[in-house]
C-alpha cells in the first residue's frame, strides 16, 4: 500500500471513532460493558479483516496497515482492545492452518458473521512461562479431550472462536522444552456449557477479562492447527504480531496524550499566562512527544519484517517495550499538564491513563522483553 493510501485508510478509520466520542467510551468504562456497537462498526467497515486475504473475503493486507488503524483508534481516544486479537491471531491461523481451516472460517471471521477474539495461552500457574503450562489434551479417536485452565483471556465472552495452547505431550517426555504443546481452534459457542466455563474478572480497566476453566472439552482433531506438538512455534508468530499491534496502539495513545497536553496547556491560564508559556510545562511534553515519535519508527520496523517473513522477535519485543514505556510517560505528563483536572472522569485524561498502564505489563511485561533482549540479542547468560 502506497503512502497516499495508508493516508487514506488512516482518515477513513477517523472518521469512523468520531462516531464514539469520549462520552460513548466512559459510560461503557463505567457499567464495564463491551463496546458491542464500536466492534460492529469495525467489523462493518471491514478494518477487522485487514490481513485476511482478498480470496477468503478480506482486504489482504499487511500487519504495517494493521498496525496503523490500530494507531489511529487510539490516537482518536479510542480503544481497539475489544476487537484487536481477531487482527494479531491471524498470525497464526494465516501462516500454519491448513487450507480446510482457512476455507471453513476466513471468509465468515472476514464478513462478522464469525468473531475470533480469545487467545487462550496464560494460566494462572505458570505465567509468563509459557512452556510449563498444564492444561492438556489428549487423542481419543477423532478429538483431543481438554481439561485445565487459563486466566487472563480477554474477550471470551464476545468470541466464538478462540486459539488454544495446550499441552499434548507431558513436559518430561518431550526432547525440548519448546516441544509438545499444541494449538486448537476452539469453537466456543459449542464448548460453552459443554466442557467450557468462563468467569468474567473485574479489574481497574474494561478490558473484557476472564479465567477459563476446561472439563472434558472435546475438540475436533480437525480443529488441531498444524503438526501436533509443534505449538509454541506456531502462537510466536500470534506473539509477536500481537506485540506488534499494541506497540502501535500505545503509539495511538501517546499522540492522544501529548495532543491533549498541548492543547490543555495552551488555553490554561494562571497567574495571567498559559501555562504552557512555562518551561517546566514545556519540557516534559516535549521529551515525551519525542519518545513517542521514536518508538514509532520502532514499531514501523518491527511490522515491516514481520510481513517480510522474517524473525521479528527483537524488533517486535523492543517495539513493545520502548512504545509503551513512550506511552506511559506521555500519559504521566498529560496528567501533570492537566493538574486536578486530569483526574476528572469527564477530561478523558484519567481513563486513558488506566488503559495505557496494561501495556507495561501485557500481554508480556516490560522485564520480559528486557530478559528477552539480554539473552537472545545480546547473547548474556540465560537469567530463568
Amino acid at each position: 500500500m502506497m503512502d497516499a493510501d495508508r493516508e487514506q485508510m488512516r482518515s477513513q478509520v477517523a472518521a469512523l471513532c468520531a462516531r464514539f466520542p469520549g462520552v460513548y467510551w466512559r459510560e461503557k468504562d463505567r457499567a464495564r460493558e463491551y463496546p458491542s456497537e464500536f466492534v460492529a462498526a469495525l467489523t462493518e467497515g471491514g478494518w477487522l479483516a485487514c490481513l485476511v486475504p482478498e480470496e477468503y473475503g478480506g482486504s489482504g493486507l499487511g500487519l504495517i496497515e494493521a498496525a496503523a488503524i490500530l494507531e489511529e483508534i487510539h490516537a482518536t481516544g479510542c480503544n481497539g482492545a475489544a476487537a484487536h486479537a481477531q487482527i494479531y491471531t491471524m498470525g497464526t491461523v494465516l501462516r500454519h492452518g491448513s487450507d480446510a481451516q482457512k476455507s471453513r472460517y476466513l471468509p465468515d471471521i472476514a464478513a462478522g458473521r464469525l468473531r475470533l477474539q480469545a487467545f487462550g495461552v496464560t494460566e494462572p500457574e505458570s505465567g509468563s512461562d509459557t512452556l510449563s503450562l498444564a492444561t492438556r489434551a489428549v487423542r481419543e479417536g477423532d478429538e483431543f479431550v481438554i481439561n485445565g485452565s487459563k486466566v487472563w483471556t480477554s474477550r471470551a465472552e464476545h468470541s466464538d472462536l478462540m486459539l488454544l495452547l495446550a499441552r499434548t505431550t507431558p513436559k518430561d517426555e518431550v526432547a525440548h522444552r519448546t516441544e509438545g504443546l499444541s494449538v486448537f481452534l476452539v469453537d466456543m459457542r459449542e464448548a460453552k456449557g459443554a466442557g467450557l466455563d468462563i468467569r468474567p474478572i473485574r479489574t481497574m480497566i474494561n478490558h473484557a477479562t476472564c479465567e477459563l476453566f476446561f472439563d472434558d472439552l472435546r475438540v475436533p482433531a480437525a480443529n488441531l492447527i498444524g503438526e501436533e506438538g509443534k505449538g509454541f512455534s506456531y502462537i510466536l508468530d500470534g506473539m509477536n504480531a500481537e506485540r506488534i499491534l499494541i506497540a502501535a496502539e500505545c503509539i495511538g495513545d501517546g499522540r492522544w496524550f501529548t495532543d491533549r497536553a498541548v492543547a490543555y496547556a495552551c488555553e490554561r491560564r494562571v497567574f495571567d499566562r498559559p501555562i504552557g508559556q512555562n518551561q517546566g510545562v514545556q519540557f516534559p511534553i516535549a521529551r515525551a512527544y519525542a519518545n513517542v515519535r521514536a518508538a514509532a519508527l520502532m514499531v514501523e520496523a518491527a511490522a515491516q519484517t514481520f510481513d517480510a517473513g522474517e524473525n521479528c522477535g527483537e524488533e517486535a519485543n523492543m517495539a513493545k517495550l520502548l512504545a509503551s514505556e513512550a506511552a506511559w510517560e506521555a500519559g504521566d505528563t498529560c496528567m501533570q499538564t492537566f493538574g486536578g483536572y486530569g483526574f476528572a472522569e469527564e477530561m478523558d485524561v484519567e481513563r486513558k491513563f488506566r488503559e495505557t498502564r496494561l501495556y507495561r505489563t501485557a500481554p508480556i511485561s516490560t522485564n520480559m522483553i528486557l530478559a528477552y533482549i539480554a539473552e537472545h540479542v545480546l547473547g548474556l547468560p540465560r537469567s530463568y
